[in-house]
């Protein structure tokens, strides 16, 4: 992956990926912000690099009413299936008119070869850059992708789930079967909601169940992107999870990811939300003298394991504190006060070090202090 800070009148980092110049580092992943042609050229114009389709099956899906609810602050349950368009729809019309309308179109394919094999061909004439694979069992992923990668000469992306029993295998064996890139992760599930006035479930599944998405999501992700860059540390990897800010995109890129996946975010705040990021990451990069996103991929893995008992001093911001009290209402242990003038008071003999009340502060007062690293 290559990205650049770009000057006048270009708005976010140039990235390329796969081969293809994108024109920023977002992709959209698959889901109702991508639910057809007129969904996937708002986002392009919005500012996202490449966009993937919602997943192509031979069979148009019939989803049940109210299949999908806001579950917490930037998170979604859904239990949607794949499109809702017929397979010939798509190949006959959304995916043509996106690739015309000049989207970078990532075709999302599942669930079995079965439906891969009738579609991956003609969707390589069409004009997308590349087939993403998607399945809901780690056994069906690999005869769908060494099936595909012999029909076609573009990419093949594997998506992962990060429900399999065997996640870090299971990309080792996609991986040593020819994919091209992986999408780390799909959602996570099963997942469910209750109205405490009916005691009905709030999604319309027959079990009552969804799949989880969005902000409660996220450090999972982060997690299992760090854990497949360190096992695979030369595959391209499209984060995608719990994106709801342009910081978390920064962290999937120093967790390892080459591209930053946003689904969730898209589809509740709408495409402005791939502008705004994409504006933002920029100005961040620029900030801190980042000319190639490759510079801060993976950046985390060279803290870890992370070194143990080295002990830390607290630091504490005067100007920057409103003394909300925050931080000594989260102490469990009550090791933290303010004096007479305000200042922060840490108790050593009741503090446990968990470094709980540094998070909680919103104002940036508290910070922890290891040697000469704040």
């Amino acid at each position: 992956m290559r990205g650049r800070i770009l000057e006048g009148d270009e708005r976010a980092v140039r990235t390329t990926f796969l081969g293809h110049e994108l024109q920023s580092p977002v992709i959209v992943g698959s889901s109702p912000a991508s639910f057809g042609a007129d969904a996937m050229i708002r986002c392009h114009e919005a500012g996202a690099g490449a966009v993937v389709c919602k997943t192509i099956n031979r069979r148009a899906a019939e989803n049940p009413d109210l299949h999908m609810v806001l579950a917490g602050k930037e998170t979604l349950i859904n239990c949607e299936k794949w499109t809702d368009f017929p397979m010939e729809r798509w190949l006959s019309a959304e995916m043509p008119q996106a690739v015309a309308a000049g989207v970078t179109c990532i075709a999302s394919v599942g669930h079995s070869v079965e439906d891969s094999r009738l579609c991956v061909e003609r969707l390589e004439d069409i004009g997308v850059v590349a087939i993403e694979l998607v399945s809901y069992a780690d056994d069906t992923v690999l005869p769908m992708l060494e099936d595909t990668k012999r029909r076609v000469d573009i990419p093949v992306i594997v998506k992962l789930s990060p429900n399999s029993a065997d996640l870090m295998g299971h990309a080792r064996r996609c991986v040593d079967a020819g994919a091209d890139a992986l999408t780390a992760c799909d959602s996570i599930g099963p997942a469910m909601r209750i109205d405490i006035e009916t005691g009905k479930p709030l999604m319309g599944g027959a079990d009552g169940c969804g799949w989880l998405t969005g902000a409660a999501i996220f450090p999972f992700t982060v997690a299992r992107i760090a854990a497949l860059r360190q096992v695979l540390p030369d595959v391209p990897i499209i984060g995608l999870g719990g994106i709801t800010s342009w910081q978390d995109g920064i962290e999937f890129v120093m967790a390892g990811a080459d591209m930053m996946g946003v689904a969730s975010a898209a589809i509740i705040h709408g495409p402005v939300f791939i502008a705004r990021m994409n504006a933002r990451v920029d100005a961040w990069c620029a900030e801190h003298g980042v000319r190639e996103l490759e510079e801060m991929r993976g950046r985390v893995l060279e803290h870890l394991p992370v070194e143990q008992d080295r002990g830390y001093e607290m630091g504490f911001d005067y100007a920057a504190c409103r003394h909300c009290n925050q931080c000594v209402t989260a102490c469990a242990y009550r090791a933290r006060s303010f004096d007479e003038v305000g200042y922060a008071v840490v108790d050593k003999a009741l503090c446990r070090r968990c470094g709980l009340c540094v998070s909680v502060c919103g104002f940036g007062a508290l910070a922890v202090e290891r040697g000469a690293v704040r």
